[in-house]
C-alpha cells in the first residue's frame, strides 16, 4: 500500500499551479471515509465535490471549479478562508516556536487573553485556553459548579453544547444526543423559536412565557439552586432561532434571583457575526461565564471560556490543556482581532446580513416554501415549510444540491433539517450576497 507524504498537497499545488492529475477525486474520498473513518460522521450532498483550496469568501474543487462559500465551515472561517493578513503572522510564529505547553511560559497566550478581556462584554476578564466548542462549554460548566457548589444544569430545547458527556446532555436536539445514558441533574426549558413557540403562544401577546417558565422549573424540578443556565444568545442547529429582545433580559433577572449562572455559549454566534462582536450583547445582558471557538482561530483550533475575576479564581485546583492556546493558536487568534477591527467586519456583518435578510424576505413573498425569515448580522436562516407548516426539508435538499451546482454553498440546520442557513465570511460583499439571492430564485422558479 503506498501512502501520500505528509507534503502531497503541497506537491499538488506547487508554485500556484494546480496538478489536478494528482488528487484522488471525491469518489475515492468517500470508498475511504467508509473504510476508515466512523459512520457517525455525515456529509453534505448526493454528489459531492473535493475541495482543494480556499481563499477568502471563495472555495475551489479539484475541478478548479470556484464557489461562493455561505456558511465558513460553520461559522468558523469570519476572516475568509487562508486569509493573508492572518496566514502571514502564523507563517512566522510557526517557523518561530510552535508548542511548549502553556505551563510554561509564552507571551502570545497572556496577550491574547488580555485582548478577550478588553472586547468582551461587563467584566469579564479572566480565560482558560483549550481546543473545542465542546470543550470550552465543558469548562465553562465545570466553573460555574465550581463556584456555585452546584452541579445542577438548566439548558434550552433544541440548543447544541457539543459532544462530551455533559454537553450532549445538555444538547436539546435528539439527532446529536447519541448517549444512551446522559448525564442527570439537567432540566430543559422552552426555546424562544416564536416561529413555533414550543408552549403553543402567540409572541406579540406572551409575555415572555417561556423565559418565565425557567423559575417554574427551577422551583418545581432542581434544588432551587441550580448552578447555571447555558443557552447559545442564537440557536444555531436549532435553525438560527433568535429570542425576541427581551428574552435573556428576562431569563438573567430570574438567574440572578436563585444565584445561578448565565453561561453564553458563542461557540457559533461570536467575533463579529451578528454586527456586534459577541450575540449576547444584540441583547443588552452580560454572561457570567462566556465561551467561544470556532471564529477566535478562523480555522485554527483555539477555544476558551471566559468569566469575571470573582468567578473564575475559584478554579484554584490544578488544570491545564496540553495544546491550548499554544503559540501559533494564540497568534492565529490575536490576528483575527486585528482584522475584525482593521477590516471593519462588524459593520459590514451588518450591512451584508441587512441585504441578506431584505432579499430574502422579498423571496418569502414570491415562493410560499419559506415560511419564516430570521437572523441578525450575517447569521440568517429561511425556514422551508409545506402550506401546513411542516418542515420541507426534501425541497431544501434539492435546493442546496443545485445550488451547490451553481457555484454557491449554503448551510442547512433546524430540528427538522428545513431550515438554509447562511454563516458565511464576514468579508463577503454585496454582489456576493445578489449573486446568490439570484440563484436561488431562478432555482425556486423552475420548481
Amino acid at each position: 500500500m503506498i501512502f501520500d507524504s505528509p507534503c502531497a498537497t503541497l506537491k499538488k499545488i506547487s508554485n500556484g499551479v494546480i496538478n489536478l492529475g494528482d488528487f484522488i477525486g471525491a469518489k475515492k474520498i468517500l470508498e475511504k471515509k467508509r473504510e476508515y473513518i466512523m459512520p457517525c460522521l455525515g456529509h453534505f450532498y448526493s454528489d459531492p465535490p473535493q475541495f482543494m483550496r480556499g481563499e477568502m469568501q471563495y472555495l475551489f474543487d479539484t475541478n478548479g471549479k470556484k464557489y461562493l462559500d455561505c456558511y465558513a465551515g460553520v461559522s468558523v472561517i469570519n476572516c475568509g478562508h487562508c486569509n493573508p493578513f492572518i496566514t502571514k503572522r502564523m507563517i512566522e510564529q510557526i517557523k518561530t516556536l510552535q508548542h511548549v505547553c502553556n505551563i510554561y511560559l509564552t507571551e502570545n497566550f497572556v496577550n491574547l487573553a488580555e485582548r478577550l478581556a478588553q472586547v468582551t462584554p461587563g467584566d469579564l476578564q479572566k480565560s482558560f485556553f483549550c481546543l473545542t466548542g465542546t470543550e470550552a462549554n465543558e469548562g465553562s460548566l465545570l466553573l460555574a459548579s465550581i463556584y456555585t457548589k452546584s452541579s445542577e444544569f438548566i439548558a434550552l430545547q433544541s440548543g447544541l453544547h457539543g459532544r462530551t458527556k455533559l454537553t450532549m446532555s445538555l444538547t436539546g436536539i435528539g439527532m446529536w444526543r447519541t448517549d444512551p445514558q446522559p448525564v442527570g441533574g439537567i432540566n430543559f426549558a422552552p426555546n424562544p423559536y416564536c416561529y413555533r413557540c414550543p408552549l403553543g403562544k402567540d409572541p406579540a401577546t406572551c409575555d415572555l412565557a417561556c423565559a418565565n417558565k425557567i423559575e417554574t422549573i427551577i422551583q418545581t424540578a432542581t434544588s432551587g439552586k441550580p448552578a447555571a443556565l447555558i443557552a447559545e444568545p442564537i440557536q444555531g442547529n436549532a435553525g438560527i432561532v433568535v429570542p425576541p429582545k427581551g428574552y435573556f433580559k428576562r431569563v438573567k433577572e430570574i438567574l440572578d434571583k436563585y444565584g445561578a449562572l448565565l453561561i453564553a455559549d458563542e461557540v457559533q454566534t461570536g467575533f463579529a457575526r451578528t454586527g456586534k462582536m459577541f450575540a449576547i450583547e444584540n441583547f443588552d445582558v452580560t454572561p457570567d461565564i462566556m465561551s467561544v471557538a470556532k471564529a477566535l482561530g478562523n480555522g485554527q483550533p483555539i477555544s476558551a471560556f471566559i468569566s469575571t475575576k470573582k468567578i473564575a479564581d475559584t478554579y484554584t485546583r490544578p488544570g491545564a490543556s496540553t495544546l491550548g492556546g499554544n503559540p501559533v493558536s494564540s497568534t492565529a487568534g490575536l490576528a483575527v482581532l486585528d482584522y475584525i477591527a482593521k477590516e471593519n467586519l462588524m459593520d459590514n456583518a451588518k450591512a451584508r446580513g441587512s441585504q441578506l435578510i431584505d432579499g430574502l424576505r422579498l423571496l418569502q413573498k414570491k415562493f410560499p416554501i419559506i415560511g419564516d425569515v430570521r437572523g441578525i448580522g450575517l447569521m440568517v436562516g429561511a425556514e422551508f415549510v409545506h402550506a401546513d407548516k411542516s418542515p420541507a426539508f426534501r425541497e431544501l435538499d434539492e435546493l442546496l444540491e443545485e445550488l451547490k451546482n451553481r457555484g454557491f454553498i449554503v448551510g442547512k440546520n433546524g430540528v427538522g433539517r428545513n431550515v438554509l442557513a447562511f454563516q458565511p465570511p464576514l468579508v463577503i460583499t454585496s454582489k456576493d450576497i445578489d449573486d446568490v439571492l439570484n440563484a436561488i430564485e431562478m432555482i425556486l422558479e423552475r420548481k
